[in-house]
């Protein structure tokens, strides 16, 4: 059964999320924020880079989704969040874990069916998919969608493959019983 990690890159605050799969199923299993509490930038990667490799290291998750960053209205800003993403992804694939990345809208979309939705709805969406009583940090529940969507693309993935080759196997019936006619 995969255990996905989802990561919401934030220069202050970088959210977290690991669920399980098992079929259409989804699991809780953790969710937090890497806290940096500092104001150089440096440090901060460092312990984006070090949070990210020891909840990876505790948890032993097979997939891992980012969330990529957007166009900000700040260029200073985007390029924060891009360093902080970089740290996380870095930690990501110094574990050798394969990174998925998906837009803030894709995650949107695949969890609360709405891509512009606000961060509350994903809030509400992530307690009720993965039946939660306590609702979790905005950062948390936005790492877990990002996990939730991953799930579910992969899923996807995974019966798109399975219908092209069923596909596969029923135009080759189809030709040979129409030469057979």
């Amino acid at each position: 059964m995969p255990l996905i990690i989802g990561i919401d890159p934030g220069s202050r605050l970088t959210g977290y999320g690991i669920i399980e799969k098992d079929g259409q199923k989804l699991t809780f299993v953790d969710a937090g924020t890497i806290r940096t509490e500092t104001t150089e930038m440096p440090e901060r990667l460092k312990r984006i880079f070090a949070g990210v490799d020891r909840i990876v290291k505790f948890h032993g998750p097979t997939e891992a989704a980012v969330e990529q960053v957007f166009m900000a209205q700040n260029p200073d800003s985007a390029l924060k969040l891009g360093q902080a993403r970089g740290a996380a992804i870095a930690a990501l694939v110094n574990l050798d874990l394969q990174v998925a990345e998906y837009t803030a809208r894709q995650i949107k979309q695949s969890v609360v069916g709405y891509g512009a939705a606000d961060k509350e709805q994903v809030q509400m969406m992530v307690m009720k998919l993965l039946n939660l009583s306590i609702k979790p940090q905005q950062d948390a529940a936005d790492a877990l969608a990002a996990a939730i969507c991953h799930a579910h693309a992969s899923g996807s993935m995974s019966k798109l493959a399975v219908l092209n080759a069923l596909g596969g196997m029923a135009r080759g019936r189809s030709r040979n019983s129409s030469r057979r006619r």
